[in-house]
């Protein structure tokens, strides 16, 4: 869970979710001064940002781009981190999509926290964030878990009926993080920090 206050680590890889050829539409300069842009979100921390892509790149969406230090291929530079209202109406339908992408891609860390999530206060614990899970779901979950560690979600699903879709549990608590930019507790996204980054 991450700290108010400590600034994100720098992503190293994002996902683009909508490639603009004209710039942002909240951008009211003329055509010919703006430039094309690509909205993306982190890899790790689920950041959502800008970038401006190197000269004659055309991104292509659910595409996984280096925004990393040093040589990029298609990212000229991260023009800045964005709220999900920013996002464009194309970006917003292709995050959950793109989301369920990253979740498979990082399987062992969900897993990790199914296997090591604990309680925050002396009513809450972490699994409970997640939607649908409620404290009879949650004692199956740590119930199960005492006999052995989770191997995958699947395994999770397997073993502990009331948890249909693992993955759908994470992305849906992924967007809840990323639309709410005053929620209490941060399980996978950091909190918005006001800075830009090239």
């Amino acid at each position: 869970m991450s700290k108010k206050g400590t600034p994100p680590e720098k992503e190293d890889y994002a996902w683009v979710l909508d490639y603009l050829p004209y710039g942002s539409t909240t951008d009211k300069r003329p055509a010919y001064q703006k430039k094309p842009l690509v909205q993306a979100i982190g890899d790790k921390h689920f950041a959502l940002m800008e970038l401006v892509p190197k000269e004659g790149a055309n991104p292509e969406i659910q595409s996984k781009v280096y925004v990393g230090d040093g040589d990029r291929d298609v990212i000229d530079h991260v023009k800045h981190r964005i709220h999900f209202d920013d996002l464009s109406h194309g970006a917003q339908l292709e995050l959950p999509f793109v989301l369920e992408i990253c979740v498979k891609d990082q399987e062992d860390k969900f897993v990790k926290f199914f296997n090591d999530a604990h309680s925050i206060t002396t009513r809450l614990h972490m699994l409970e964030l997640l939607p649908g899970i409620g404290k009879k779901l949650m004692w199956a979950i740590i119930d199960e878990r005492k006999k052995g560690e989770f191997n995958n979600l699947q395994d999770l699903h397997d073993r502990v009926g009331g948890v249909h879709i693992p993955q759908k549990i994470i992305v849906n608590r992924i967007l809840e993080e990323l639309k709410d930019d005053n929620i209490k507790y941060r399980l996978f996204t950091t909190a918005m920090q006001q800075q830009k980054r090239d």
